[in-house]
């Protein structure tokens, strides 16, 4: 790379200029996407007749083992998450392509001239074909020695004759820094991934923004969501360990992704009962459309439930049941615990009275209460159940359920 321009047209200036932005990107906090876009296309305007570039990494995920990204000349890039399979380390895709291959001989390159070799052959390289490229160039980076940790890659070109070997030069001394700023963009990624995954987003977004400390928080108003599976007592005492566990998480996904999916954030999991909340502001029309979403969250809950039955009918696994309670109130948002462990979650006297409201599900035989403070945002769809005493609470609070039990799709007697 002494030259100044390369044989093939590619300007070594400006390829030490890609190779100097991807250690400022390294240093930085940018995104995944950018950097392999910005990468390949910077590559490309210094002369590398790139068509594709492919790129994928480990990462911890609750739901994906590893994600790729691949760019492609005038489409931009796409990103795909590839799930965890349990019980196998490598799927069928992957055990048939260029990078398992590698791996498995411990080697760090790959190089196929896809217009005229037919020696090893991968279901890649027909797709590559039939798409007009002409070379391929794969490589593996390891990020520790000796552990499953990394990123694999590859660049294409349809430039007729291949890539010449002073562009290969240029892209083996690029991919080692596109390797270290994507694995610092990766590391972000996993951080708020984490932090979403166990603190919700929110509260998530507040940790990063340095909300780290005891008692650092606010006050917010915001209709309180809590619910709690019925007889998971007996479930727990009577299953297998595995089939409680996958039972507690069927509830959980219907009444979480019913909590999620309307706008609402999922704040702890309590044992087998779960806590969420629906943030408001302080204008009349925001909190009756956040109460309207929480009782939507509720109706979908239900109706997910029942579909989850209708599956489990026949089957050994029990039927499940759960009651949901909403209230409206001020709440404080933040840490507390001790220096060394903290949780992030919301506290305060309405939270404790929609604890206790969710137990009258369960005595009078309702599968959603909800008091005054929500049932007065949505006027005319409640039948009134009186006023009643919650243990800790200083007054009793009126107490409102459905008008019809059709409004409650799917739900069972509690």
């Amino acid at each position: 790379m002494s030259k100044m321009m390369t044989k093939s047209g590619t300007s070594a200036t400006l390829i030490n200029k890609v190779a100097d932005w991807l250690m400022a990107q390294a240093l930085g906090d940018t995104d995944l996407e950018d950097v392999v876009m910005g990468c390949c296309e910077r590559l490309q305007a210094a002369g590398v007749p790139l068509y594709r570039g492919h790129f994928a990494f480990t990462v911890l995920h609750p739901l994906y083992g590893a994600m790729g990204i691949t760019w492609n000349r005038g489409k931009g890039v796409a990103v795909k998450g590839f799930p965890h399979v349990p019980g196998k380390e490598t799927t069928a895709t992957f055990s048939k392509s260029p990078h398992f291959y590698m791996m498995e001989r411990d080697l760090d390159h790959m190089r196929c001239r896809l217009e005229s070799e037919r020696g090893l052959e991968f279901p890649i390289f027909e797709e590559l074909r039939s798409e007009g490229a002409t070379d391929y160039l794969a490589f593996v980076a390891n990020f520790t020695p000796g552990e499953d940790d990394g990123m694999i890659g590859s660049w294409a070109t349809d430039q007729r004759g291949g890539f010449t070997d002073e562009e290969i030069e240029a892209l083996m001394r690029i991919q080692d820094r596109l390797a270290v700023a994507c694995k610092m963009a990766v590391r972000s990624v996993l951080t708020r991934n984490v932090l979403e995954t166990y603190l919700g987003t929110k509260a998530g977004d507040q940790v990063l923004n340095g909300q780290i400390h005891r008692g650092d928080g606010e006050s917010i108003q915001a209709i309180i969501w809590y619910s709690d599976l019925r007889g998971s007592t007996v479930m727990a005492d009577t299953l297998p360990r595995q089939d409680y566990i996958s039972s507690l998480n069927a509830y959980f996904d219907a009444a979480g992704g019913a909590v999620v999916d309307n706008g609402g954030e999922i704040l702890s999991f309590i044992g087998d009962g779960l806590l969420a909340i629906f943030p408001v502001n302080q204008s009349s029309r925001n909190y009756a459309k956040a109460c309207k979403r929480a009782v939507k969250a509720s109706k979908d809950a239900f109706q997910r439930i029942s579909d989850t039955n209708e599956a489990r009918a026949g089957t050994d696994a029990p039927q499940l049941n759960f009651g949901i309670a909403l209230h409206k109130g001020e709440v404080m948002f933040g840490n507390v615990g001790v220096p060394e462990r903290l949780t992030f979650s919301v506290f305060g006297a309405a939270v404790n009275e929609v604890v206790r409201l969710e137990k009258l599900t369960s005595s009078l035989k309702e599968p959603l209460l909800v008091s005054d403070r929500v049932a007065d945002a949505i006027e005319g769809d409640w039948r009134p159940l009186g006023e009643h005493a919650l243990r800790g609470v200083e007054r009793d609070i009126p107490i409102f359920a459905p008008k019809l039990p059709a409004q409650i799709n799917g739900a069972a007697p509690v």
